[in-house]
């Protein structure tokens, strides 16, 4: 591969990696407000807010695992 083309590579995927753990940061902080208790969907159950909560963990950490890949060039 042109050493121009991986360098333009290499330099997105690390902008999209710091922007993808930032997104994970902000999961973090905010889990409780984004999948908490919801007023107005009173039939939603707690096992049903939990795997919401893990779906959006599990597709995050595989976002991250694939901007950190292409960032670092392990592809």
């Amino acid at each position: 591969m042109n050493i121009d083309a991986s360098a333009f590579i290499q330099f997105t995927f690390s902008l999209l990696f710091i922007a993808t753990l930032i997104a994970g940061v902000y999961l973090l902080r905010n889990s409780e407000r984004l999948f908490g208790i919801d007023p107005s969907a009173p039939s939603e159950t707690s096992s049903g807010r939990s795997y919401g909560k893990m779906q959006a963990f599990v597709v995050w950490a595989h976002a991250a695992a694939l901007t950190g890949a292409f960032a670092f060039l392990l592809h």
